[in-house]
């Protein structure tokens, strides 16, 4: 690519075709993203796993379903583009390692996130899910991890909320930090709807 796209829909084809990685991955590059003009809401996650990258569909797995379930986002809010934007640390699938996918790969997030970030000038809330969207987006001095991250989501810069991945392990966290569900979700329900307009 010699040029930046300014155009979104130019902006999502190249993200789309991106081949960046291709040879790195175990299988064919299949880029994952979720954008329209008017998204008010950014959803910014880790990667694709292993059924996204079949369906092409952001979150179209368990983990999705948690997430919505968090959120109070219906399936068609969530995927509308004009209002939730979906961009991951890592575009595409990156495999499995021992203990579950491997981390996102590292040239996506410094090659396509400040151009669409750019692109997306009515976000006004962005999800920051797991502990690879929050290294990049939270002050470094912030937290010493993803559970003191989540659990000082009201100091976070404005717009920013920190979340835990809403993998299977995720419900085995939630029960060791009973304030996510009692305090922190009715807060980020209040802020979704607030964001949305609704």
């Amino acid at each position: 690519m010699t040029e930046s796209p300014t155009d979104l829909d130019d902006l999502l084809r190249a993200i789309r075709a991106c081949r960046v990685c291709a040879g790195k991955l175990p299988h064919e590059p299949r880029p994952v993203v979720q954008a329209g003009i008017g998204a008010r809401i950014l959803v910014i996650g880790q990667a694709p796993g292993s059924k996204v990258h079949a369906s092409g569909l952001a979150w179209d797995d368990d983990s999705g379903d948690r997430l919505r379930g968090w959120t109070g986002l219906s399936h068609e809010d969530f995927y509308d583009p004009d209002r939730v934007a979906h961009m991951p640390s890592g575009f595409c699938y990156p495999g499995k390692g021992n203990g579950g996918d491997l981390p996102p790969r590292p040239e996506c997030a410094p090659l396509w996130h400040p151009p669409l970030r750019a692109a997306l000038p009515e976000v006004r809330l962005t999800l920051l899910v797991g502990q690879y969207a929050q290294k990049r987006y939270l002050p470094r001095s912030f937290a010493a991890n993803l559970t003191d991250a989540v659990h000082r989501w009201r100091e976070a810069p404005e717009g920013l909320v920190p979340l835990p991945h809403p993998a299977w392990r995720s419900r085995l966290w939630m029960a060791k930090q009973p304030w996510f569900e009692s305090e922190m979700l009715p807060d980020l329900r209040a802020r979704i709807a607030q964001a949305l307009g609704d």
